[in-house]
């Protein structure tokens, strides 16, 4: 397996049970998974087959998802009116109309609430449960689709972070090889400035020798050279074992944390070089990460 990322989209169409639908599903960036339903009036129940099918698919990423439905032209189911209570108002028209009142008109009748019986007031329960299910299989087109669109978003950004991590590796070694040269550094550096200020100082090298060691010992980055050449290698296994992102996240928040301290203690412009562009990579790796489910 490798890498997804967090933005794409997907959309697919059925029909059946006398409707028509669509289904479209994008995603974005996002710390944690968020799943967001906008549907059509009557179908709130395909809420909770969004929220399934999304959670078995996506670890992160603020998803939403839109479901539109109409019925079929032509298959719309008769419309019916309610006699009895049509009855009722025509005779209650008649008697306002004897006392002046003006005569009751066809459309007007008819426009009273209750008269019409709209055919999603008499929809049967077992069909808009077939249509909502049929639908669901829909909404899992989408979310499949959407899937394909995150993974071929991956498969775009792993060879750019592989190629971060590839030169946080050699950064690593070019610091391991300057870092040798640190001890020699410390040692010529103390001896010239204690030449200056102490010539005739009794015990003079064997002082130098002692400071020399105490500074290189605080100044030794083998620790932090060993532990950044840990990470990178944690790293590219994380690549194969997603969902990498959050896990990603946190362990480029150890490698700044260990590229800081090799600057800290780099006694060598070079290797305070190497430690400032080791530090700008993690950064533009980790800018990279967040783009990963």
């Amino acid at each position: 397996m490798s890498i997804s990322g967090m933005t794409g989209f997907g959309r697919a169409e059925g029909a059946g049970c006398g409707w028509t639908w669509a289904v479209e599903a994008r995603s974005v960036n996002g710390r944690n998974l968020e799943v967001r339903f906008r549907g059509p009036n009557g179908f709130d129940a395909l809420e909770r087959a969004v929220r399934t099918a999304a959670q078995a698919r996506f670890a992160r990423g603020q998803i939403t998802v839109g479901v539109q439905a109409r019925r079929v032209e032509g298959a719309e189911a008769a419309v019916t009116i309610n006699a009895p209570l049509l009855a009722r108002y025509l005779t209650l028209a008649n008697e306002l109309a004897e006392d002046g009142a003006t005569p009751p008109s066809a459309d007007g009748l008819l426009a009273l609430r209750g008269v019409i019986e709209a055919p999603e007031e008499t929809d049967d329960p077992e069909a808009r449960a077939a249509l909502e299910t049929a639908i669901g299989r829909t909404v899992e087109e989408a979310m499949d689709a959407l899937r394909g669109a995150r993974h071929a978003e991956g498969a775009q950004l792993a060879p750019v972070l592989g190629g971060f991590i590839d030169r946080i590796e050699a950064l690593v070694a070019s610091a391991e090889g300057e870092a040798q040269a640190q001890v020699e550094a410390i040692r010529d550096r103390f001896s010239r400035r204690m030449a200056e200020l102490a010539p005739d100082a009794p015990g003079l090298e064997e002082r130098v020798f002692l400071e020399a060691a105490s500074l290189a010992a605080k100044a030794d980055v083998r620790e932090e050279l060993d532990r950044l050449s840990a990470h990178v290698a944690a790293a590219r296994q994380l690549m194969t074992a997603p969902p990498a992102g959050r896990k990603l996240d946190f362990l480029l928040q150890e490698f700044m944390r260990e590229a800081n301290t090799l600057c800290s203690k780099s006694a060598t412009t070079a290797l305070t070089g190497i430690g400032l562009e080791l530090k700008a990579v993690i950064e533009q790796l980790r800018e990279q990460v967040q783009n990963v489910e």
